[in-house]
């Protein structure tokens, strides 16, 4: 009896011996290949991957596949601590993909290298601007200052922005620049581009600045919203009359007595859009309405029907029982254009 078990524990061993080789080579590869993905994920965000691995090596069976690729990944084998990792969303897929390796490591061999490839290949490129011809921004900068509707005695400046660095154009021979529909030169604006002779045909838009400079009043010291400007608070000086869509004053009376709406930094130009509005009249007051024509004017009276407030249309019931609207001009004043 004593001998049988002796002879039933040496078979057993003989048969663990071989399962426990094939687990620990399974072991061994699924481990090779996380910390591939790790080193493969790593060149990705290096940007400086290369198919240096031992495809060969890596889906043979036993522990010379270390070793084999140990060359090809130097880092995996330093102490952990030495050097700075980084990781990506793609490492969940091969982390999930390790326990095959057991089954198939040759396929998953192959397969991380496809994956990582078309991570590569993924890779933006570094973003370039387009760049343009000296000739071509001098073209652009002549057409706008050929539109740009300007005062007669300001000066007029042009600043050439850069198209999006996304655009990949293709090659053109002969690019013209263009006005386009409904656009004004003034302040930021665009100018086209357009290939009238190339392989493709091909429209893009160039941003740029218009600044008109012109003399207009300004704020030298600055103001806070809710001052009332005084006439020492006013100088003259050049300003880019383009910088904000309203239009600057260039009148002291217009200005002195007017409470500013928001607050004006120093040297800053008082602007329309900076002063209060006034109400010339209220719903309900008689107003004098005048009819403005070409050489001559009307006048008559009527009852206003909305506040007048300066700058916006006001309603007015006149005489007649007809219902006019104008622009409030002054105290109790109603303008209208025939």
């Amino acid at each position: 009896m004593r001998q049988r078990l002796i002879d039933l524990s040496e078979e057993r061993a003989t048969i663990e011996q071989p399962r426990q080789r094939v687990v620990r080579g399974a072991m061994q590869q699924r481990d090779l290949v996380f910390l591939l993905g790790i080193d493969l994920c790593e060149r990705h965000h290096a940007r400086d991957w290369r198919p240096v691995v031992d495809v060969v090596a890596l889906s043979e069976r036993g522990s010379a596949n270390i070793s084999a690729n140990s060359a090809a990944f130097p880092g995996l084998f330093a102490p952990f601590a030495a050097r700075a990792r980084f990781y990506s969303g793609a490492m969940l897929s091969i982390a999930l993909l390790a326990p095959l390796a057991r089954v198939a490591p040759r396929r998953l061999a192959w397969g991380l290298l496809v994956v990582c490839g078309l991570l590569v290949a993924t890779l933006p490129a570094n973003a370039e601007e387009p760049a343009l011809a000296a000739g071509l921004l001098d073209q652009v900068r002549s057409l706008a200052l050929d539109k740009a509707a300007a005062p007669t005695a300001a000066r007029v400046e042009v600043v050439v922005g850069q198209l999006d660095p996304r655009l990949h154009l293709a090659p053109c021979e002969r690019i013209e620049p263009y006005l386009p529909a409904n656009v004004r030169l003034w302040g930021k604006s665009r100018i086209g581009l357009r290939c009238t002779q190339g392989r493709t045909a091909w429209n893009v838009y160039l941003p740029i600045v218009v600044k008109v400079w012109g003399r207009a009043l300004v704020v030298p010291a600055g103001a806070a919203a809710g001052n009332v400007l005084a006439e020492a608070d006013l100088e003259e000086a050049e300003v880019d009359l383009a910088e904000e869509f309203t239009a600057p004053f260039f009148d002291r009376k217009l200005v002195v007595g007017r409470t500013l709406a928001q607050a004006l930094r120093p040297g800053q130009a008082v602007r329309q859009a900076h002063i209060k509005s006034r109400q010339w009249f209220a719903a309900g007051e008689t107003v004098k309405v005048v009819a403005v024509g070409d050489g001559f004017a009307l006048e008559g009276v009527g009852q206003a029907l909305t506040n007048g407030i300066e700058g916006q249309p006001a309603k007015v019931r006149t005489e007649n029982g007809r219902v006019v609207t104008g622009i409030p001009t002054a105290d109790r004043r109603l303008e209208l254009t025939l």
